[in-house]
């Protein structure tokens, strides 16, 4: 039988990949954003408002998908927004396609905020989880819009009968523009900087993360995982983490960044260093190297997400991830991390986004 997949964010690091895994796969693929690329071969584009019920109906009149993959969100001021805002799209997304009658599954990508706790209190004392992560530790008592859209999703799966996945994948390594959450590309910016200026590349996070253990989702990985979930009969109604199957720790991987861009690194020094403030003053660096390079984009804003990434590298525990669930029911995919950052340095190179 035909499968006929609709990716909701199908611009964004996850959804993009998902898209060509799909595509590759012989999957019809539609791809909802609000403002669609046209970049991906045979991926068909639906432009359309998720907070726009009317407008969704109408975008998705003539859709008729079979499995329903969200890999979304939208950040708001306060933690009570992101829930409003963030459960309504899921929720009307599901109603519009409600009556049709056609979708068996629907897979939702979240993260580990599941476990760390949104953006108010995020890995914050009095809400630190035991790590390794696993899926089975219950949910912090505190509200959180990943609940949300999951509740929104259980909830519609029961009403319209069909099964469900939520992946929960650390940090994704990708090639994105735009993108809200992008470490890959924002250390690939910050490493090219500190080459064209001749500034050391320092570290700017934590000591637990400097010398903790870590770990972190390749953006392909993770869109063989969505897939597997959603073809695995033994993988329905689960929710599951996903990452690449290695660890490492930052004190290791940094120097091998550094060294790949040719640059002196400096690891943890007593002191957080917040990269979000060691990039604001570099927008008009970041246009002079762009012009002497000729890369495709001069807006550094569009390429980092320095305050994801210090969320990321300033926690004070070391976070990595559990994926027994996955193993044991036959999802092997592995990824070496450092070669995750490398491929995708390689791929900002090649689509002259970084010299």
């Amino acid at each position: 039988m035909n499968k006929i997949a609709l990716i909701v964010g199908a611009s964004g690091i996850t959804g993009s990949n998902l898209a060509q895994e799909l595509i590759s796969k012989g999957w019809t693929t539609y791809g909802l954003a609000r403002n669609p690329k046209q970049d991906i071969s045979n991926l068909q584009p639906i432009a359309a408002d998720l907070l726009q019920p009317e407008s969704l109906q109408e975008a998705l009149a003539t859709v008729n998908p079979t499995h329903v993959f969200i890999t979304t969100w939208m950040r708001m001021e306060t933690e009570a927004e992101n829930i409003r805002v963030n459960a309504a799209m899921v929720r009307n997304l599901l109603n519009a396609l409600s009556p049709k009658k056609t979708v068996e599954h629907v897979a939702l990508v979240t993260g580990l905020k599941h476990y760390l706790g949104p953006f108010e209190a995020y890995a914050k004392e009095g809400f630190l989880p035991q790590t390794p992560l696993r899926e089975e530790q219950p949910r912090l008592d505190i509200e959180n819009f990943y609940y949300a859209q999951e509740d929104e999703v259980y909830a519609a799966a029961a009403r319209d009968d069909f099964s469900w996945s939520v992946h929960r994948p650390h940090t994704v390594i990708g090639k994105a523009v735009g993108n809200m959450m992008n470490l890959g590309t924002t250390l690939a910016v910050y490493a090219t900087i500190c080459k064209e200026t001749g500034r050391p590349f320092r570290w700017p996070g934590s000591e637990a993360q400097w010398n903790g253990l870590s770990d972190v989702t390749d953006a392909r990985v993770l869109a063989k995982h969505l897939v597997w979930a959603a073809t695995t009969e033994a993988a329905r109604n689960e929710a599951f983490n996903v990452v690449n199957g290695d660890y490492f720790r930052w004190s290791w991987l940094w120097k091998r960044i550094a060294d790949w861009f040719g640059i002196e690194p400096l690891g943890f020094d007593g002191t957080i260093r917040p990269l979000e403030a060691e990039l604001a003053k570099d927008n008009q660096v970041w246009r002079e190297v762009a012009e002497r390079h000729g890369l495709a984009e001069p807006d550094l804003g569009k390429l980092a997400s320095a305050w994801h990434t210090d969320l990321d590298l300033g926690r004070p525990i070391e976070v990595m991830t559990d994926m027994s669930k996955s193993r044991k029911l036959g999802f092997n995919v592995y990824q070496r991390t450092d070669d995750s950052f490398f491929e995708l340095f390689e791929q900002l190179q090649a689509d002259r986004l970084v010299p």
